[in-house]
């Protein structure tokens, strides 16, 4: 097996990884990091700048590989200021895409099945050179930013 390949991860475990990582790139741009309950509904991560004077809510979805981001049945679960893709989370080099929930509910395609009806986020459309790695989006959380 290859170093920098992890042998195929449990849904939970991806899920801790993307979380963890988008963690850890917060982090070294300043901000203060809080995951929240891992089955609760809604945000995944909230973040403060270390001078505690502002406060940003996000989700995270993590993937192993690159497939499409599954939204659910409907949009109106998309929560918090931004919204991040984190992919290739079983390699040493993640990928993350920074978005807005608005971004996402624009960007996403509609599929029907069965009389199912269920919401996907393509990789086409959040690899986009502006998702990219855009931390600045985000800004920084140092206290003189």
């Amino acid at each position: 097996m290859s170093p920098s390949m992890v042998p195929r991860a449990a849904t939970q475990t991806v899920g801790n990884v993307g979380l963890y990582y988008v963690c850890y790139r917060l982090s070294r741009i300043g901000w203060n990091v809080m995951p929240t309950a891992r089955n609760a509904r809604g945000i995944d991560l909230l973040i403060y700048s270390s001078d505690a004077t502002r406060t940003l809510t996000l989700q995270v979805k993590a993937l192993s590989k690159r497939p499409p981001v599954p939204l659910g049945a409907h949009l109106d679960n998309l929560f918090g200021d931004f919204f991040i893709v984190c992919t290739k989370v079983a390699t040493d080099v993640p990928e993350c895409f920074v978005l807005t929930p608005s971004e996402v509910r624009k960007l996403a395609h509609r599929g029907e099945k069965e009389d199912r009806i269920s919401f996907w986020l393509q990789p086409k459309q959040y690899e986009a050179a502006e998702f990219r790695d855009a931390w600045h989006r985000i800004g920084n959380g140092y206290a003189d930013a």
